[in-house]
Order: structure tokens, then C-alpha cells, then sequence
């Protein structure tokens, strides 16, 4: 069977290009998924694991789409060998059953994760560049219109801090964040 694996990293990303280029292979079975390939921790690609069995051959745009993690994309290979499981790489045009296909697919692998590093480096740099102008800000903060009945609550012991986050849809932390805030402002009304 021919199983056609597509992935892009955000649900804005479009998958056309990638279906196009992989629908000339008579793919029979498809596994399509938004997430991000930074691990191997994504409900369509362990379905597509656990799917294909010996003989069966997986498609994919490029090395990329498995995993943006040289020892992920190497462990990914090893399963699929073990399981008699043909990989395609349309843009490297490897064969990852040959010792050359798999150095090449390790280099290959370290360029990714590379580039994936200084995608997110940059990142910092530009988000820290842009606080510094002035620019960023950050998450807008979730508007919660009944913190102070809320806050009340848990400040009386009424509720727990965990039935507190619940009710407001909030972690741990950024309750905490709020009640600090809070008491920065009710201690300024007092002054």
C-alpha cells in the first residue's frame, strides 16, 4: 500500500503544494496533519505508525515533514526498517535502505533541525528587538470579567486555587499572575 504522510507546522499553512506532489504517486491511504514537527508526539503520525506494516511504502514531500529532529527522523527510520517499511522522500530522492541513503538522510536531518534552530533564534532576536522599540508586547492578557468574584472566592477559602483556574479557564500561573496584580492595585487604592 502506498501512504501519503502530509504536515504543516500551523493550522494558517496551506497543504495544496505538498497533495499535489504527492497525488502523481497513487497514494491509497492519506494521513494529513497541522502540528508542528519539533517531536514525534502528533496523533496522525503515530495512526500512520501504526497503520503501515511490511511492504507498505510512505510518501512524504521531504525528511522534514517526519520530524525536524535528527535522532527522531533516524528512530523513525529504524521503526520503519524493522517493520519492512519503504520510506520516499520526493525532494531528497533518497532510498533509506542503503548505507548511502542513510548518511545522506543524517545530513540531511542535521541541515533541518539547523535551520529549524535558527528559525527560532531569530525569532528571539526579532520578538527582543521588538520589545525593545517599543513594538511587542506580548500576549494580550485574557480579559476575565469575574476575576474579583473569583479571587473573593479562593481569597475567603471558599474555593481551591485549582477550582479557581477552572472556573476562569486559566493555569496555575497566570492566576497566580493576577492575583499579584490585583493586590498590586488594591494596595494602591489603599495608599
Amino acid at each position: 500500500m502506498r501512504v501519503g504522510y502530509i504536515r504543516v507546522s500551523t493550522i494558517e499553512q496551506n497543504e495544496a503544494r505538498q497533495f499535489e506532489a504527492l497525488e502523481k504517486h497513487g497514494i491509497d491511504k492519506w494521513f494529513t496533519e497541522k502540528l508542528s514537527g519539533k517531536n514525534t508526539d502528533r496523533p496522525m503520525f503515530r495512526s500512520m505508525m501504526d497503520f503501515v506494516r511490511e511492504g507498505d511504502s510512505i510518501y512524504v514531500m521531504d525528511f522534514s515533514r517526519l520530524s525536524r529532529s535528527t535522532k527522531d527522523l533516524l528512530n523513525i527510520i529504524e521503526q520503519l526498517k524493522i517493520k519492512g517499511v519503504r520510506l520516499i522522500s520526493l525532494k531528497e530522492n533518497l532510498d533509506t535502505n542503503t548505507p548511502q541513503g542513510k548518511l545522506m538522510l543524517t545530513v540531511i536531518a542535521a541541515i533541518n533541525e539547523f535551520e529549524r534552530q535558527n528559525m527560532l533564534e531569530r525569532q528571539r532576536e526579532g520578538i527582543a528587538i521588538a520589545k525593545r522599540e517599543g513594538h511587542y508586547k506580548g500576549r494580550k492578557p485574557k480579559l476575565l470579567e469575574n476575576f474579583k468574584e473569583v479571587y473573593e472566592l479562593w481569597e475567603n477559602g471558599n474555593i481551591t486555587a485549582i477550582n479557581a483556574c477552572k472556573t476562569l479557564g486559566i493555569s496555575r500561573s497566570g492566576f497566580y499572575q493576577r492575583v499579584r496584580s490585583w493586590r498590586k492595585q488594591i494596595d494602591k487604592i489603599k495608599e
